[in-house]
């Protein structure tokens, strides 16, 4: 039985919540036995989705996890660029809702809440993991830090992005594309060829900014395919919503620091409370995920300095399996506590006229793995 309920049964007495599954379902309705139902909340205006200030120093969780109800012609992935989000962020926060038909009124969770990396808050951050990008601008004196953060498509399997630490060698507007002999061959193959190179432009796979790493062949830039934001789709380079790179852009100087980590589970403090976000473990990962995950509770201390104890333990690496990306407090867990951090924010996603059809966005999903980078 995947919560362990024998290990965790002291636990789960003490907080009131019966069982894990439990939890998430009455985070999903929005209701427990004292929490106000979602839809008997008043609606507020979303969050900022990119931008935060650190109040403290020691400050390692940011944003405000945020409920929105779907209309009839919504998609996940529809809400998940209008609220900042990436397409697997959204769909691992809420796995009972269709992404393509959510349905009317729907309540889904936005995972607009976020534990930031373990390491120096210096520049660019990319944890391929979690598939989302940190940026820490230098503050002026007296400022407090900020931080801006943006979900990003990274390596597939077998063109994985690389770890480790580099930076910003060059920048352009407008990039052409100088496709590599292997990526003609093959589409060459599919009966759709390439030139060799790709002016400026909407078929332009690299958008119109890019910011060039010391790695050779490995770039930060925009994308002609926005729906592949937030999933496993390039041949290693790093990808954002064109209106994520063009903010990003003028921010990031030649020069820059960029680290490049790997840490699907992350734990982080903001008013005093330890949180806890799991997310699915790359594939590909060389580090088992029960490796990982000890690594990271032999860390921890609770409130008085002690090491967690084997219930808490033992509760968190349910919560890994459980990889919603939603950060959870680890010792108040029950539905309540969550559902009351929850702001119910209004639908912002505006209805274009000439958006693309259901049928014509699943195609493109279906396209979006053969969509090839530059490398």
């Amino acid at each position: 039985m995947r919560l362990r309920l024998a290990l965790l049964l002291p636990l789960l007495v003490t907080s009131g919540c019966a069982t894990l599954d439990d939890f998430f379902a009455g985070i999903h309705k929005g209701k427990d036995s004292g929490a106000i139902p979602y839809e008997d909340r008043p609606i507020e205006e979303p969050i900022a989705p990119n931008n935060f200030v650190l109040a403290q120093a020691d400050q390692t969780v940011v944003g405000q996890p945020q409920v929105v109800f779907a209309r009839e012609e919504d998609t996940l992935s529809d809400l998940a660029r209008e609220y900042g989000l990436g397409y697997d962020e959204i769909v691992a926060a809420n796995p009972d809702v269709d992404p393509w038909l959510p349905g009317e009124n729907t309540p889904v969770i936005l995972p607009t809440q976020y534990v930031l990396p373990n390491v120096p808050k210096v520049g660019v951050v990319l944890n391929i993991a979690t598939k989302r990008l940190f940026y820490f601008p230098e503050p002026a004196d007296g400022e407090q830090q900020q931080v801006l953060t943006y979900p990003i498509g990274i390596g597939r399997v077998g063109w994985e992005t690389p770890l480790g630490v580099t930076k910003v060698v060059s920048k352009a507007r407008d990039p052409q594309w100088w496709v590599p002999a292997s990526v003609r061959r093959e589409h060459a193959e599919m009966g759709n060829p390439l030139p060799a190179i790709v002016p400026p432009g909407p078929d332009n796979p690299l958008g119109t900014r890019v910011l060039k790493l010391e790695i050779p062949g490995y770039l930060i830039h925009g994308t002609n395919q926005p729906y592949g934001v937030g999933m496993r789709v390039s041949h290693g380079c790093v990808r954002l919503y064109p209106e994520n790179i063009e903010l990003l852009y003028p921010l990031v100087p030649v020069g820059e620091s960029v680290v490049i980590i790997n840490e699907p589970y992350q734990m982080g403090r903001k008013d005093g409370v330890l949180y806890f976000e799991a997310h699915t473990p790359l594939d590909d990962d060389v580090v088992s995920p029960d490796e990982r995950l000890q690594a990271l509770l032999d860390k921890q201390v609770d409130m008085s300095g002690r090491p967690l104890n084997d219930h808490l333990q033992n509760h968190v690496k349910s919560l890994a399996e459980l990889a919603s990306g939603l950060p959870v407090s680890i010792v108040m867990y029950d539905a309540d506590e969550y559902v009351a951090r929850v702001r119910v924010v209004q639908n912002t996603v505006e209805t274009d006229p000439d958006a693309l059809t259901l049928a014509e966005i699943r195609e493109m999903m279906d396209e979006v793995d053969e969509e090839e980078e530059s490398l």
